[in-house]
């Protein structure tokens, strides 16, 4: 991810370390995404897709969906639809002058999360209705997009699972705890059947 490895980083790496610290063991040489990007990206529910404003500005912003809803469309290209939303279209208004876009991905109960710079164009969704076959999330959305995002990878990182704390959607406790209630049920109906005896 030599993007972010700009001469004032390696500086405060040197000044706090005494050496500079390679994030080439966990980047590969390419922009292409491999097998496990892939699956981590097209796993997720949510990620966090940052922008800079016009005033230089950073902006985060949380992006959620139906698991798959952001797409792997080749080995160097991720998208997803857009639905109305707040109105605010702050994401839209600062790409449309700074294509820059860093996406943040997390997956918690892996401890794994995986950082995407690139660049994002935002299609009309009017103007493309090619690619809502492309874009729309498994199970859709009930509503039409208004518009689409495409982010043409720049570089990626994976980083350390230091710190992060696991935690579980209730779509993952449920298949945790799914076949543990069941095995429960199993044991309560062999128990009263020996209590009827």
């Amino acid at each position: 991810m030599n993007t972010v490895l700009t001469p004032s980083v390696l500086a405060a790496e040197q000044r706090y370390y005494g050496r500079t610290c390679s994030s080439e063991e966990s980047a590969p040489e390419t922009n292409e995404l491999r097998d496990q990007e892939i699956a981590m990206i097209e796993s997720r529910d949510s990620f966090y897709l940052a922008t800079v404003l016009e005033n230089g500005w950073p902006y985060l912003q949380h992006r959620g969906g139906p698991r798959g809803f952001l797409k792997v469309l080749d080995r160097r290209t991720v998208g997803f639809a857009d639905y109305r939303g707040n109105r605010q279209l702050i994401s839209v208004g600062s790409l449309a002058r700074d294509e820059r876009t860093s996406l943040f991905l997390m997956d918690y109960p892996t401890r794994s999360r995986l950082k995407v710079l690139g660049r994002t164009r935002v299609i009309d969704a009017k103007e493309s209705p090619d690619l809502a076959g492309r874009l729309t999330p498994p199970g859709g959305h009930g509503a039409p997009p208004e518009r689409y995002f495409l982010i043409d990878i720049l570089s990626y990182d994976w980083n350390c699972p230091k710190f992060i704390t696991p935690r579980f959607s209730e779509e993952e406790i449920a298949g945790i705890v799914g076949p543990l209630e069941e095995r429960i049920r199993e044991l309560e109906t062999q128990l009263r059947e020996v209590e009827a005896r």
